[in-house]
């Protein structure tokens, strides 16, 4: 379960006959921030405060924090994750002096990571004024600075999923071969159905082989309905997707497209067909449009994010692969050029490995 996860208990119905039970409203859903009150749940409440865009509830009892345990399991994974990114820039503080040679050790650090230019310029900038202002003197004092400047430099990529402005809400997942969108998808799937919503997958990556047997076996594991058709147009199957899931009252329709590269310039226009299609279904769909993209691709996947908002209009990413790559500045790189929300990120395969961005978990994790 995402540990952003919060629900408000029910207020009360004034019952017609005194005698009679009173039926509970149903309570808000969220994977992070929802408004929507269609379905009730019985989930944990998490400890997390998120700005609320629900309507106003009058009586409601406060919300017990849960305990941490699960958002600090998940710190220890993503410090594990990022220990082949963060290991070449703490060395640089293994030194006694802060001088001109620190400053050149971190930059080519940061730029090994994938950092980006921009990005390693306005951080090393950022750095040396906290550092003056600071009158810091030790190398831990100057890695701690680091710590601050690359939250504050990661925090406008830090954005609540909202779930339940719509319903149902339309949310498109686009990606590269191999980025593991797929496997992304089941797994936001499992985190939704856990918090009580509806969910409908589309099957519309008709292009890859076994493609649709691997959602499906997602939706078998999840309990959840997919839509597919043997050889279906991509565009249709969507189309019949967001229908179906207005039609059954869902929460969340999740449409899987073809893995493609930017460079394939014919998929890249299909993808715009299935955008319009799904407008027709639905006026205000898509709600989300995602890019799932591999954390070992580095630069190459600020290139993508921008090829594919340019196609798309991206509203999110999630970030794939982190633990396997020695790249992850590459979230540095995308703040300063592409500054798209990153719902979520991802330090392994296994169903908790996939959780909700956090600009100073990041930060800490990448320089523990």
């Amino acid at each position: 379960m995402f540990s952003f996860f919060k629900k408000k208990s029910p207020p009360a119905v004034v019952p017609s006959v005194p005698a009679a039970p009173t039926l509970p409203l149903a309570a808000d859903k969220t994977v992070l921030q929802t408004t929507s009150a269609s379905v009730p749940t019985s989930a944990s409440v998490a400890p997390h405060a998120l700005a609320s865009a629900t309507k106003p509830e009058a009586n409601l009892p406060p919300t017990a924090p849960a305990a941490p345990s699960a958002r600090q399991g998940w710190m220890e994974r993503l410090k594990a994750g990022l220990r082949k990114t963060g290991s070449s820039l703490t060395t640089v503080f293994t030194g006694t002096r802060i001088d001109d040679a620190l400053y050149e050790e971190l930059e080519t650090a940061l730029l090994m990571a994938d950092t980006g230019v921009k990005a390693t310029e306005h951080l090393l900038k950022d750095l040396k004024r906290r550092v003056k202002e600071a009158k810091a003197s030790e190398p831990d004092q100057v890695k701690n600075l680091l710590v601050e400047a690359i939250c504050d430099l990661l925090l406008p990529l830090q954005k609540p999923l909202t779930i339940g402005d719509h319903q149902p809400t339309v949310i498109m997942v686009a990606g590269v071969n191999g980025a593991g969108k797929t496997t992304s998808i089941g797994k936001l799937t499992k985190h939704l159905s856990d918090a009580g919503l509806s969910v409908l997958l589309a099957a519309a990556d008709t292009f890859r082989a076994a493609a649709k047997e691997q959602l499906a076996v997602w939706a078998n594991r999840n309990t959840v309905e997919i839509i597919s058709q043997q050889g279906g147009d991509p565009a249709a199957v969507s189309f019949d997707a967001v229908s179906a899931g207005r039609a059954r009252g869902r929460d969340v329709v999740l449409v899987d497209t073809a893995g493609r590269l930017p460079t394939q310039l014919h998929l890249m226009e299909e993808l715009k067909k299935i955008k319009r299609v799904v407008q027709k279904a639905d006026g205000t769909a898509p709600h989300e449009v995602l890019l799932v993209i591999d954390g070992n691709t580095g630069q190459n996947a600020l290139s993508q994010v921008k090829a594919f908002d340019d196609t798309l209009g991206l509203t999110g990413l999630i970030v794939t692969k982190l633990d396997g790559t020695a790249k992850g500045g590459v979230l540095c790189a995308i703040a300063r050029e592409k500054p798209i929300p990153v719902y979520f990120i991802g330090v392994g395969e296994k169903l908790e490995d996939l959780e909700t961005f956090n600009a100073r978990e990041f930060a800490q994790a990448l320089l523990s």
